[in-house]
């Protein structure tokens, strides 16, 4: 195999249209690989203004109508198709980023095909009960999901190698593709956030007097559970920072306790994190890049007791968890949170610094040449 920089380089991505934690990933490979194209099913430069210096092709979805591109329940049989259409014949390295369709790109026998699993799709293995879907489409969708299911199945072949972002998504790899996995944890930039860190030293913290969230609006995100917690909660408060399908859902349940933020800059969630009494993650995480944040920024976690979370929180150190997804089992944590008798800011200036080194930027590039160029 010839040296990564003299090798053609194409990075896959689902679909181009928000800011994550998975875009701090696309961006970091961006800087590893900064010759290296960008395939996408669609993008939307309105809300991925961070993607303009991405050399970026977009499939035939880009030119569907907007009210069909937007809304994956018309558009989603189109995916599959969108990126067997891709050409790769001129590529030596495809490097699928994927939860959903990426992987299902096809490459030619010379051509060496990693992909990064982010997740086998939510709504096809996961958890697709947490979908809803109007009366009206049911059955077809039922059918439909199972043509994809199928469809995905036969995709995940596809990839010569895969890379898992946590050892929960090793574990649903091998449970729904029957594939091995290696685990590359996402990286988490210190220098970027301790740049971010010194923006806000200077501002004055007011006493801690509420709870956060930093997540998308989506349902497997499981922020509706918290927002029916702080309903029974009402001397607690609740700040929500993201966007997503379910916003105006869970504007319409909240309590006067709870409060919503989107489109916040890095240094409005630094202030966020460093005033908060803890960030809460009721979700199953695949990974959990925002604990990292939060714990960066001396903030506990309150997470439940499955998946990434227990890669990225060390309980009883930088957080603890709760082991239902229920009312009672969150309200429970939040209950021992506030009686537990360790300093939660002590605590997390002793053991974070060892606990990021294992997401260094370094590991990753590492882990990633390595994948690339074996």
């Amino acid at each position: 195999m010839k040296n990564f920089s003299m090798m053609r380089i194409a990075i896959v991505y689902d679909w181009i249209d928000t800011w994550g934690g998975v875009e701090r990933v696309l961006l970091t490979l961006h800087r590893i690989f900064p010759k290296a194209d960008f395939f996408t099913s669609y993008i939307d430069h309105k809300t991925a203004s961070w993607a303009r210096d991405l050399n970026i092709s977009a499939s035939f979805i880009q030119r569907l109508p907007s009210v069909v591109r937007s809304n994956r329940v018309f558009s989603l049989m189109f995916y599959p198709y969108a990126f067997e259409s891709f050409d790769f014949s001129q590529y030596d390295v495809v490097i699928s980023v994927t939860s959903s369709f990426a992987k299902g790109v096809i490459t030619k026998p010379t051509t060496k095909h990693i992909c990064y699993l982010l997740t086998p799709a939510r709504f096809l293995w996961v958890y697709p009960q947490l979908y809803k879907i109007p009366m009206l489409l049911r059955y077809p969708a039922v059918s439909m999901a199972a043509k994809l299911r199928e469809w995905d199945f036969i995709a995940a072949r596809r990839p010569d190698k895969y890379l898992s972002i946590s050892l929960a998504v090793a574990d649903r790899c091998k449970k729904y593709y029957q594939r091995e996995s290696e685990v590359l944890y996402p990286p988490f930039d210190s220098a970027y956030w301790n740049d971010v860190a010194s923006k806000v030293a200077a501002q004055n913290f007011v006493q801690k007097k509420y709870f956060l969230i930093v997540s998308r609006l989506e349902p497997y995100k499981r922020v509706d559970l918290a927002v029916e917690t702080f309903n029974h909660l009402p001397d607690q408060n609740l700040i929500i920072v993201g966007a997503g399908s379910l916003l105006p859902v869970l504007r319409q349940k909240a309590s006067n306790n709870t409060t919503f933020y989107s489109g916040l800059s890095d240094e409005d969630l630094a202030h966020l994190y460093k005033n908060a009494q803890a960030l809460i993650m009721p979700q199953e995480e695949d990974f959990g890049y925002v604990a990292l944040e939060a714990q960066f920024f001396g903030c506990p976690v309150i997470a439940f007791d499955k998946g990434g979370s227990r890669e990225t929180v060390i309980d009883h150190q930088t957080g603890i968890f709760f082991d239902e997804q229920t009312v009672k089992s969150l309200t429970q944590a939040i209950e021992r949170f506030h009686q537990i008798s360790y300093n939660g800011s002590q605590s997390l200036k002793r053991h974070i610094p060892h606990h990021l080194s294992t997401f260094s930027m370094e590991t990753f590039k590492k882990g990633m040449l390595r994948a690339v160029i074996d």
